[in-house]
């Protein structure tokens, strides 16, 4: 095979961001990843996430870390590798629409504290929610990268999709993630939702998927013949279930191909290893369940994620209501009718899958509406691909005019306002952004890094003072 005809498929790594958060709900600390990063950065991976999606919240609220300084140490580790995270576009990484200036300025530290790539989406895929994040990622010269979210649906035509791939290259997007993370996209359809969209942009396209429904290593396949630039697998210990295909499976899947990744087997196999004992023990301890790893077709089926199945059923629980299983995931696609058919991703998987939980438990549709279900149906998350069920608007939320703006038009900038609100504990720039997003966990973890800083400083005031040995 010539030079010239090979195309080696680029590839992404997940293991430590989106394969722990999928696996063990984001319980890997720094300390664990930390020695093995300099083996990862021999690999030649197109980039490595390691930040954003939830692993800020979880830093904060469960391993008492700052994610700063998680980033930070990450970018003196790896020295030829490009670092990537995932972003919320207009919700950060948070759950709430923050102010303009408030974006900018997590973009601007972000890139100043080591990212690269920013993967930026929304639960809409409306792309006003991402317009800000991609010009400060543009303005810091850092990769922006748009990610739709995947779903099925009398709206998700093929042209749907090819005409959103050419608004985010005329947005000023330096690339396209198709992002699929209940595992919808089989095998076949990536062919053709991959060659359509390469005919009408000239954006790289990555493709990222989970394996949830038990197709996405042949969905992988499919792609890459297709055209694919980039696809995100994770290493085999954390991999599967849902996660991410297996790296190593999928570089050997390619070996001697055109798309033939060049990555050493050895060296791979080396950092398996060094993952396999980390997953042996979150077994051990349960923060691994087993159910997890299983395939789940029922996501085909009913095309919701299995987070939201999980999350949807220990709701009938409390209720003593499991019985009503059906009946509620009948209501599922009902309930996604009437709010505008959206993709089913954080946050609007929770909120259909509440308020379809909520309809049949009432026994009367909409009797009772969540404050999140309101806010959707007023315009409060942003526009929807097809129109609201207007008899479901007026019944929940009356004759309230809702807004057709860009949500954050009418939030006023709100950075002077947080940085006047923490500054007893400001010990880094950064630290009104860590507050912005998590007030009271962020407000928690200062108090307790204080309290750390005063151990430390009483125990070398006691060296000093030759209380313990030099």
């Amino acid at each position: 095979m010539s030079e010239q005809e090979k195309k080696p498929i680029k590839i992404m790594e997940t293991v430590l961001r989106d394969a722990h958060q999928s696996l063990i709900a984001t319980r890997m600390t720094t300390e664990q990843m930390l020695p093995i990063v300099d083996k990862m950065d021999k690999v030649g991976y197109h980039a490595v996430e390691c930040w954003g999606g939830a692993t800020f919240d979880a830093s904060l609220r469960f391993l008492k870390e700052d994610p700063w300084e998680r980033l930070r140490k990450f970018r003196d580790g790896f020295k030829n590798t490009k670092l990537q995270m995932l972003f919320r576009g207009q919700n950060i990484l948070g759950y709430r629409p923050y102010a303009d200036d408030v974006v900018e300025y997590f973009v601007q530290k972000s890139v100043a504290n080591g990212i690269d790539i920013i993967r930026i989406f929304d639960c809409f895929n409306d792309l006003r929610n991402l317009q800000t994040a991609v010009r400060a990622a543009n303005k810091e010269k850092a990769h922006a990268q748009v990610a739709l979210s995947y779903t099925l649906g009398d709206a998700y035509t093929l042209e749907y999709w090819t005409e959103m791939a050419k608004k985010v290259e005329d947005m000023g997007a330096n690339s396209i993630c198709i992002k699929d993370m209940a595992g919808l996209l089989v095998p076949y359809q990536a062919t053709t939702l991959i060659k359509a969209m390469k005919e009408v942009t000239s954006l790289p396209i990555q493709l990222h998927t989970h394996y949830t429904s038990g197709v996405a290593s042949m969905t992988y396949l499919k792609a890459v013949e297709a055209g694919v630039d980039i696809i995100d697998t994770a290493m085999s210990p954390f991999a599967l279930g849902t996660s991410q295909p297996a790296t190593e499976v999928m570089v050997e899947t390619f070996k001697g191909t055109e798309y033939d990744t060049g990555f050493d087997q050895n060296l791979l196999a080396e950092i398996a290893d060094y993952f396999r004992p980390i997953r042996d023990k979150a077994l051990e301890t349960g923060l691994l369940n087993p159910k997890v790893m299983g395939v789940n077709i029922k996501t085909l089926l009913y095309q919701v994620p299995g987070g939201m199945l999980s999350n949807m059923l220990s709701q009938l629980k409390e209720q003593n209501a499991e019985d009503r299983y059906y009946d509620v995931l009948k209501e599922i696609p009902e309930v996604r009718k009437d709010l505008g058919e959206p993709p089913l991703v954080t946050p609007s998987s929770q909120i259909v899958g509440t308020q379809a939980v909520f309809n049949v438990l009432m026994g009367e549709r909409y009797k009772m509406a969540t404050k999140e279900t309101k806010a959707v149906l007023s315009g409060e998350y942003g526009a929807t691909v097809k129109p609201f069920n207007k008899e479901v608007q007026k019944k929940v939320i009356g004759d309230k005019e809702p807004i057709t703006c860009r949500p954050a038009d009418l939030i006023e900038p709100e950075l002077d306002k947080l940085e006047a609100e923490m500054a007893q504990w400001k010990e880094q720039d950064e630290d009104v952004l860590t507050y912005a997003l998590f007030p009271q966990v962020a407000t928690d973890f200062f108090k307790y890094r204080q309290a750390q800083k005063k151990k430390v400083d009483m125990t070398v005031a006691d060296t000093k003072n030759g209380a313990y040995p030099v």
